[in-house]
């Protein structure tokens, strides 16, 4: 089974994909940790990434498609893909469609977390975690039981990344709604699109995915 999980960032995509992985042996395609995995290897692909980040710029959509080629290739036939990040654009959409054809393989669903903006930006801008073990914790929902110590390793080392305010998070969303609202209608034509309410806890999410793979 292949599908594509879509959702803003912070939505829960990644924990979501990494219990998909456990419990249905998939696999998570995470561009941005393929980018990074890509640009190690001594490859003239790998070659090319590096030299596109090197210099600030994007990676082009042919770099990207070549990448989850080459990742699908690698696969065992009985082993589903999870797309996060990918597509983007209408064409890439288009390419998928043409990659997975040629490794034999169809798009199963199109599943999208949903988000409440206003929910997003105080999950997000409370976050914080241990800066030893990395323990996640969150100024409203989950603070250590002993102020200033993580419960996990004991460390008195926290940190928060520069990047969860809010303005960075709403323009975030801004950006997540103005490319995705393009490619949803692909789908929506084939009738593979189901939503899910990201903002229900990790469990009813989770019970919520698997009701739909099980379809």
């Amino acid at each position: 089974m292949n599908i594509i999980l879509l959702g803003p960032p912070g939505a829960g995509k990644g924990t979501q994909a990494t219990n998909l992985e456990e419990r249905h042996g998939m696999l998570q395609l995470s561009t941005g940790d393929m980018l990074r995995e890509t640009r190690k290897a001594d490859t003239e692909l790998g070659r090319q990434v590096a030299d596109v980040m090197d210099s600030g710029g994007l990676v082009s959509d042919e770099i990207v498609s070549a990448m989850i080629d080459a990742k699908l290739g690698s696969m065992a036939a009985d082993v589903g893909a999870i797309f996060d990040g990918y597509p983007r654009t209408q064409p890439q959409a288009h390419s998928l469609d043409e990659i997975l054809e040629k490794h034999g393989r169809k798009l199963d669903h199109v599943i999208e977390l949903e988000v409440n903006e206003d929910a997003l930006v105080d999950r997000i801008t409370g976050r914080f975690t241990c800066g030893k073990c990395g323990e996640g914790y969150h100024d409203r929902y989950k603070m250590p039981v002993a102020d200033g110590v993580c419960d996990k390793c004991g460390s008195t080392e926290f940190k928060r990344r520069p990047d969860d305010n809010e303005e960075t998070v709403r323009n975030r969303m801004q950006e997540y709604r103005a490319k995705t609202a393009p490619i949803l209608p692909i789908y929506e034509e084939r009738g593979i699109v189901s939503r899910v309410d990201g903002m229900a806890s990790i469990d009813e999410v989770t019970a919520s995915l698997d009701a739909i793979l099980a379809q």
